[in-house]
């Protein structure tokens, strides 16, 4: 696998992360680079992370990872996806789908995103029905994967 770069950090987040008392280090750096780096719709444990920035000149602790995760989705740049298993996948944020769903394999935590017209609705009629303000609608679907499903049957 290829060493993951940093990247040269925006204003905005050296910003963000001020106002919180917090700074922008190499190895957050590395953590938001690596999710730019492989795009959207990919998501990835804390280990998965860890794992990739392994190989580099600058080690990235297995602790400092998952604090950086914390960060980094709390100021809205990563997506935090919670598996009911009790697992944690992170995808890089986006504009062009925030209202996206996810498949996710109970068995080896594949997880694949769509989009459904019929699934925000539902959300938006209970939401203004119940008085509520949508802010976000997001489904997480448990279900087996083709390779579980076959593993299974098999």
């Amino acid at each position: 696998m290829a060493e993951v770069q940093g990247s040269k950090p925006s204003t905005g987040l050296r910003s963000s992360l001020n106002e919180r008392g917090q700074r922008l280090t190499p190895q957050r750096q590395r953590v938001l680079a690596l999710f730019e780096q492989i795009g959207e719709g990919r998501h990835l444990s804390a280990e998965d992370v860890h794992g990739l920035l392994a190989h580099g000149e600058e080690r990235v602790s297995l602790a400092t990872v998952y604090r950086s995760l914390r960060l980094l989705s709390s100021l809205g740049l990563l997506q935090e996806l919670e598996l009911p298993e009790g697992g944690r996948r992170f995808e890089l944020a986006s504009d062009a789908h925030p209202h996206h769903h996810h498949l996710v394999c109970v068995q080896c935590g594949r997880t694949e995103e769509f989009e459904s017209a019929a699934v925000l609705a539902a959300g938006e009629q209970a939401a203004t029905t119940l008085g509520f303000l949508l802010l976000e609608c997001v489904l997480n679907v448990r279900s087996l994967c083709p390779q579980c499903r076959g593993a299974r049957a098999g």
